[in-house]
Parts: structure tokens; sequence; C-alpha cells
């Protein structure tokens, strides 16, 4: 390549897309737009308007250490510093957990039960970024949230996320454990409580994808020898401050599904305890009430009243399919991978391969 060629939006973007597919992205592709988007300051529907532009010094510089971080397995949303949900976008820091499609579930069930009242008054517990938080009071403009985190960092994080939507008016937000938060807020008795709690088994914290072991707040995961914790105390704790015609939802691992209700048939009230599938078909959102459940639905913890001490050896009767919750396991130490230089001079069409991890690539932008 002689001194004279340059890197355009396009030639990048191919060589960013193979680089990170070598260091294990699974969305290679989407994940090199949305760097050169932010290294650019556009949108990333403007990349390919813009095609054959060359990137700046500047840009170049910038993507270079977006990219190297990235190929060290740091979150995209922490390079560029939000995450969307459910439409939105939210500020995130590694402060805060990672916003994941699975808590959608969660928010368009609570958005679907809250048609029983013009004014639902909303508890969400271990709000985080506050996404739960600031989506439902952004999508439901008589609710009034209070939202908790033990973290002073993750709640200035909510508080922000809060401003940025409109809804700081509505959703305010106390620090503390769980219901112990509420001490000082005045408030009794709320109609939705909701969760996202820490529920990954403390054995299993070291084998998640390297993106979330190494950088994602362990606080916010780590849920306990058998990762249910928070989720006891917070299920137990539930009836005092649920409405009589509340209803609480709780996110977990769909693999906890029989432990759950189990602990919900002899540790609680709720007439109703079943899961809600996510957008895998996995059970992933607890829903517990006192309300006698729909005619039509299979109500779980009758189900669990009635196991039998010692059930014949061809029971079929089901408990959730058993599955890994990561792929693979993290080594204690990042591996070493040298940033390309996005040189205009360099000359190798070829993207790194595995056997140049641990030394200078020859492949430079």
């Amino acid at each position: 390549m002689s001194n004279t060629e340059v890197w355009t939006v396009k030639r990048i973007l191919e060589w960013t897309t193979a680089h990170l597919q070598k260091h294990g992205s699974e969305s290679p592709r989407l994940e090199a737009e949305i760097l050169l988007a932010h290294a650019r300051g556009c949108e990333r529907i403007q990349l390919y308007t813009r095609y054959e532009e060359p990137l700046t010094d500047p840009e170049r510089a910038t993507m270079r250490d977006l990219v190297s971080r990235r190929a060290k397995r740091e979150p995209v949303a922490y390079l560029v510093g939000y995450r969307e949900f459910y439409s939105l976008k939210f500020k995130v820091t590694a402060d805060v957990l990672i916003p994941r499609p699975d808590s959608e579930t969660l928010v368009m069930e609570a958005l679907g039960l809250s048609r029983d009242w013009s004014q639902p008054k909303v508890l969400d517990l271990c709000t985080g970024s506050g996404c739960i938080a600031v989506t439902f009071a952004a999508n439901h403009l008589q609710a009034q949230v209070t939202a908790t985190d033990i973290s002073t960092a993750a709640l200035r994080i909510a508080a922000q996320n809060a401003t940025k939507h409109g809804v700081a008016d509505r959703v305010r937000l106390c620090e503390g454990n769980l219901f112990g938060a509420l001490q000082s807020s005045g408030d009794s008795k709320f109609n939705l409580i909701l969760s996202n709690p820490p529920y990954i088994r403390t054995s299993e914290l070291k084998t998640l994808e390297p993106d979330v072991a190494r950088y994602e707040p362990h606080l916010a995961l780590d849920g306990g020898e058998d990762g249910l914790d928070l989720v006891r105390t917070l299920i137990r704790d539930a009836s005092r401050f649920l409405s009589p015609d509340g209803h609480l939802l709780v996110e977990m691992d769909p693999e906890q599904v029989d432990a759950t209700l189990k602990f919900v048939a002899t540790e609680t009230d709720f007439k109703t305890a079943r899961f809600l599938n996510d957008s895998t078909g996995r059970p992933r959102v607890f829903h517990g009430s006192f309300l006698d459940p729909p005619a039509a639905e299979v109500n779980l913890q009758e189900e669990f009243d009635e196991i039998p001490p010692e059930p014949p050896e061809d029971s079929t009767e089901g408990s959730s399919e058993n599955s890994e919750i990561s792929d693979e396991e993290t080594s204690d130490e990042e591996t070493a991978i040298d940033a390309p230089s996005f040189d205009s001079s360099s000359h190798d069409t070829q993207s790194l391969d595995n056997n140049s991890l641990n030394s200078k690539s020859t492949r430079d932008y």
C-alpha cells in the first residue's frame, strides 16, 4: 500500500470485523459499527452514507484504542458508555451491570400488570443503572417509582439516566440493602415490586464469559453458594411491602426454578407462583401474587404442595432443563494484545491470526 492510500469507513469496518472475530466476538460486525460510530461521533446509519470517507488522524487514534480494548474483551457498552434497553439509551460504567434483553421480559410483564392501576406505586430493588425503574416510568406516565441499590456509585448512574429520560421527578432513589433502604422513605405498600438481583453462584463467577467475569461488578452478580441468597430474602420479605392486589417480579436463572418454587410453597403465602419465559423460551422471571391465578394457568405452587415425599421411579414430574451458564472458563491473566497502529503506510491485508496475539501486529490501520 502506498503512502497515498487511506483508511476509509468501509475499509476500517471490514478490518475491524475480522479482527474482533479472531478475538472471540460473537457479533463482530455490529461491534465494529458501534465502535466506529462512537469514534466518529455519528449514528451507525451515517457510516453507510459516508462509506468512502477517510478517517481523520484523531478518529483513527480513537478507533485504535477502542479496538485494542475490545480485543481484550472489555465490553462494548463500557467502551462507548451506553447500552440500549427497551428502545432507550442508558448510560453505563463499570459501576453497574450492563442491561440485557432478559430484563425486558420483566419490564413488559410489569407494564401489562400495571393496567390495573391508574397511578401505580412501584419498587425496583437492586436498580443498578436504573434501566428497569426508568423504563417503567418512561412508559407509564402516572407511575411513582422507588428504586434502591446498595451501591452509591450505581445510584449516581441511575440518577443520571432518570434525568436523561425526563422521569427524575417520578423516580426516587434510596441507598441500602433490599427493603432496608425503605426505612426512612415513608413508603409502605407497593402495587409492583420488581428486581433483577444478583443470582449467579459464587463458584461460577470465574466461568462466565471474560467480558462479564473480568469487567462487570461482582457485587451485582454474586448470589451466594446457590445463587439464591438475595432472591430468598427478597421473596420472603416482599409480603410486608406488597399491596393485597400487588405483584412481585424477580429475574433469575432458569436452573433455579424448582428451588424457588419449593421455597415459595413453604415460606410465603403467595397464591400465584409461576415463571415467565424470556425471548429464548427459558423460564426467566418469577411472578408471585396473593391473587388467585387465572383459571387457564397452572398454579405451580400447588404442584409443589402436592409432590409426594417418595415419587415412583417412573415419575416424569419435570424439572428445568440443565444447561451451562457460560461457554468458557476465563484465565486469571489477560492475553497481551497489541493495538493496531492505524498507520496509513501498512501493506499486509490479512487479519491477525491466533499466533499473533502476543506479538506486534503487522496489520495496521
